[in-house]
């Protein structure tokens, strides 16, 4: 990257409610420093979750094609309608974590969304925005996911019936 040229800010993308609500900031952010958006969405073939015979229909839904044709469909679908501001769509393959931290190398800034999943899910799924905090190169900011759509995700069934201890004698 030149001296002339100015630094992008990077936001990571994976579909999620919070990393929307991450890219809807970042791109307001570029606005503001008069930047462009590299949006980085990163997709992976998990080996590790396939235990056993896998069902040929399914190999080919989770096949390296399949995984990365759905990943490019949706960022190019997260992307759409921003207006003002230069997006660059960069579409990887890799760990997450991993790409964005590269990618914060060359950055102004990284922009990541956080679902929120507490300690226990964190620590046995890994968390992006947690390794990005850590180990990026430039400043880091994290937007959780909005409340509104944790609430949603989280409500109680209306109609559930009331539990109860068992027969009561």
């Amino acid at each position: 990257m030149s001296e002339n040229e100015s630094r992008p800010v990077v936001v990571g993308v994976d579909g999620s409610p919070a990393a929307r609500a991450a890219l809807r900031w970042a791109v307001e952010d570029a606005r503001r420093r008069g930047c462009r958006v590299d949006v980085i969405s990163a997709w992976h073939r998990d080996y590790g979750v396939m235990i056993g015979q896998v069902p040929a229909e399914i190999m080919m839904e989770i096949s390296p094609p399949a995984l990365e044709a759905a990943a490019r469909k949706s960022l190019d679908a997260v992307t759409q309608g921003f207006e003002g501001v230069e997006i660059r769509r960069i579409l990887v393959e890799g760990d997450a974590r991993d790409v964005l931290t590269a990618a914060s190398k060359d950055a102004e800034l990284l922009v990541v969304g956080s679902r929120g999943h507490g300690t226990v899910v964190g620590a046995i799924l890994g968390s992006v925005s947690a390794h990005c905090v850590h180990h990026a190169s430039c400043p880091v900011v994290v937007i959780r996911e909005p409340k509104a759509e944790r609430e949603r995700e989280h409500a109680p069934a209306a109609a559930a019936a009331p539990l109860t201890p068992g027969p009561l004698l």
